[in-house]
């Protein structure tokens, strides 16, 4: 046999070989074989006729057709050998020359893309400050006392933006009901945007026991294509008014929360402060790996193989399916209630799919280039931390996640912390 390689554009290439002598003439020997069992001649049981009554039967094309079949996957193998080519995904085979004294196989192979490294050492990229203030604070210890606030019935007065009304309302289209737009004793948070843009504010100034037929307009991006930007009425009556009040912030309310070590307001002022501060250090870390990352990424080049999105899209849409079934989804719901279709979805997810795989790229390329990778050791840790985490024995994750993809993610993680620690 012998082969050539030929790198063609977005790491894909031509690896050529031709099969010839008594490899070929083996190849088309057990191709007639094959073939002969099922040939059936008059006078003589199957399989048995005489060899050159069977040839007589099959045609030349369909034994080096058979031929090529067999040939095929030694042939690639032979090739990768020869030419030292690491393929990332199946080839696809086509034929340049088919004869019966040679045959010559082109097999489309996809290999890992060649990065054209820009600059990674020595970036300058300032990291921010962190600073909380009293405002924050205040925002923080206020949001608390909403999740704390009691509705009370409003005896007298009428319906205010972020009272709560409880109402009957049914909907009308042409004079008809429609499905899905009738309810009672409905309670209705003012200015929560729930329902159909309109439809709050109108309530807005009713009194309890009051009336109104309130029009509004399905926006066109409706999940009830009938609904879909058609004009409607919704006869409405407020049974109740309720408004909520917030608890006083005080060492009462802070007792309420229950928290441990904590006791009064000042403590909790300075436990809150704490936490907005961790928050924003995990912000500011976030947005400086990012800014990091993203001159790596932007610095690079490198031709991303159609094959490595492919895959990497239809990995993120399963984690998507499997969140969603986390919360109660199907797919099929969420098509219905949002319109997105699984085709739409991926459309979308590859945009940040082709993301990531440069992102894992160019990293591999920085390990690379500084002879970084995970030592027995650091996997051994990893597996320990991983069990730990979701609760398992070490040997149960050693079962469900190979090592070499354990070594993958550390040698990532290495060259991403060598670009950071050399952040001027």
């Amino acid at each position: 046999m012998k082969a050539t390689w030929s790198l063609k554009e977005k790491s894909t290439g031509e690896l050529k070989v031709t099969v010839s002598g008594d490899a070929w003439v083996n190849a088309q020997e057990k191709a007639f074989e094959k073939l002969a069992k099922n040939v059936e001649i008059d006078g003589f049981r199957k399989g048995s006729a005489p060899k050159a009554l069977v040839k007589k039967q099959i045609r030349e094309q369909s034994i080096l057709m058979e031929a090529v079949d067999i040939v095929a996957n030694d042939a690639y193998t032979f090739g990768l050998q020869d030419q030292d080519v690491t393929p990332i995904a199946r080839p696809t085979l086509d034929l340049e020359t088919l004869t019966a004294e040679a045959a010559t196989l082109i097999f489309l192979v996809t290999v890992n893309p060649e990065v054209t490294l820009g600059q990674y050492k020595g970036l300058e990229v300032t990291k921010g400050y962190v600073t909380v203030d009293e405002d924050e604070v205040s925002e923080r210890l206020n949001k608390m006392r909403e999740e704390y606030a009691e509705l009370l019935v409003k005896e007298e007065g009428t319906v205010e933006v972020g009272d709560t009304a409880v109402i009957d309302f049914e909907g009308f289209k042409d004079g008809e009901s429609f499905e899905g737009g009738k309810g009672e004793n409905h309670p209705l948070e003012i200015g929560s945007n729930s329902f159909i843009p309109g439809f709050e504010e109108a309530l807005v100034g009713l009194a309890t026991g009051e009336e109104k037929d309130v029009n509004v307009t399905f926006p066109e991006s409706y999940q009830a294509e009938h609904l879909a930007g058609q004009p409607v009425t919704f006869k409405v009556k407020v049974h109740e008014i309720k408004t909520r009040q917030l608890p006083e912030l005080n060492d009462e309310f802070v007792k309420d929360l229950n928290q441990e070590g904590v006791e009064t307001l000042e403590q909790l002022k300075e436990k809150v402060t704490h936490e907005l501060t961790h928050e924003k250090e995990h912000q500011v870390e976030d947005a400086f790996d990012n800014e990091v990352l993203g001159k790596v990424v932007e610095a690079s080049s490198v031709e991303i193989p159609q094959v490595m999105i492919d895959e990497e899209t239809e990995a993120m849409f399963e984690d998507f399916k499997r969140r969603l079934q986390s919360q109660g989804f199907t797919m099929e719901l969420y098509a219905q209630v949002t319109g997105q279709d699984e085709a739409f979805l991926k459309e979308q997810i590859s945009k940040d799919a082709e993301s990531k795989v440069k992102v894992r790229l160019v990293l591999n390329a920085v390990a690379k280039a500084e002879n970084l990778d995970a030592n027995e050791e650091e996997i051994e840790a990893e597996f320990a931390q991983i069990a730990t985490a979701y609760n398992l024995e070490v040997a149960k994750v050693k079962e469900l996640v190979a090592p070499e993809s354990i070594a993958y993610d550390l040698r990532l993680k290495k060259a991403f912390d060598f670009i950071k620690e050399s952040v001027q």
